[in-house]
């Protein structure tokens, strides 16, 4: 997997700002639903499963044009742990209904434990998902992400999981 995710993180939510959010601000602080998500998933290392992965998330209570800003930290069942801190772009005014498309670009920091080598403590984590919102504000989510250095190492082949989140809100 190459930077696809990222780009998509980033073709989406410029479009949705240059659509939606100009004729108020392009970046403008607006409100948005801070939720704690819980995920878990399935590692995948070139093309192999090779174990589990515990996720927690935090989406804070506001927007800055169509990214709003969003904390994780994860741990695989080889012990590799990752935190970072980014952006989050979810779909909003495209449909009406519960569905909803979202993706996030996150840098952040790894620390290998039994896992492979994926070059380096800086690892960029890009995810795409899609998912729906219950009444109370709750979501249900089927994940993908990527991660990988950027080719800021020479080592880079790239880390995948599929997972399933849950998010609920914060009132």
């Amino acid at each position: 997997m190459d930077g696809t995710l990222a780009v998509i993180f980033i073709v989406a939510s410029l479009t949705d700002m240059a659509l939606n959010e100009c004729d108020t601000g392009c970046i403008a602080e607006k409100p948005a639903t801070a939720r704690v998500s819980l995920q878990a998933g399935q590692v995948i290392f070139q093309e192999d499963d090779i174990g589990q992965e515990a996720y927690v998330g935090y989406d804070m209570p506001r927007r800055y044009g169509p990214w709003q800003p969003t904390f994780g930290g994860s741990i695989t069942s080889d012990d590799d742990l990752w935190v970072g801190a980014g952006a989050k772009w979810t779909t909003r005014g495209i449909s009406e209904g519960p569905l909803f498309v979202e993706a996030s670009l996150m840098p952040g920091l790894y620390a290998a434990g039994d896992g492979p080598d994926i070059g380096g403590s800086l690892q960029f984590r890009s995810a795409l998902g899609a998912g729906y919102t219950f009444d109370n504000g709750g979501t249900l989510s089927l994940m993908y992400d990527h991660r990988s250095n950027g080719d800021t190492q020479d080592v880079n082949p790239g880390l995948e999981t599929l997972s399933i989140r849950y998010a609920f809100t914060l009132d």
